[in-house]
């Protein structure tokens, strides 16, 4: 008897850990899968029109990965959240929102969203209707990243860009 009661409580206990680690709330984690594009949308952000998540989470890029080159891998990723994509979904998007979205392979396979040929990104350190990453500049694995929100407007520095080239020294992505 004492040792199927012990047994007991230890299945309990497995199951709910289970359940726990399934139903995480963890940020890196979700914002990468709550950012289909089936529900990416624009959202006004101080003033701003910016490309949104379905969290109402601002998304960013960084001239760096201009052409689709990912260089945020690693270390980044645990401050800037890859916005995941099913080729599908992003011509779905595009057309919804009229915007030039597309996806992009990162170096583990997944898709990426990207707008306008630049891989988006959440940033992990701010919440829905932020715009906290805007102009943050870091550095990882020798690689500095300017990370702008995607707006929507013609007036996005984005075209203007901030210095960042291709060519850069140390950028030799993965």
């Amino acid at each position: 008897m004492r040792l199927w009661i012990i047994l007991s409580t230890l299945v309990i206990g497995a199951a709910a850990l289970g359940i726990v680690a399934c139903g995480s709330d963890d940020e890196s984690g979700a914002s990468a899968a709550d950012s289909s594009p089936g529900v990416v949308s624009v959202a006004n952000v101080d003033g701003t029109d910016v490309l949104a998540d379905s969290a109402g989470r601002t998304l960013y890029s960084a001239a760096i990965e201009k052409g689709g080159r990912i260089r945020c891998v690693d270390g980044c990723t645990s401050f800037w959240d890859p916005v995941l994509a099913s080729p599908a979904d992003a011509k779905r998007a595009a057309a919804e929102l009229g915007a030039k979205l597309g996806v992009v392979t990162r170096p583990d396979g997944e898709q990426q969203l990207a707008f306008d040929g630049l891989p988006l990104y959440t940033f992990a350190e701010e919440d829905a209707g932020e715009l906290e990453g805007d102009g943050f500049v870091d550095d990882f694995q020798g690689t500095r990243f300017e990370w702008e929100a995607a707006r929507t407007s013609s007036d996005s520095p984005s075209s203007s860009s901030s210095g960042a080239s291709d060519d850069s020294p140390g950028a030799h992505g993965y």
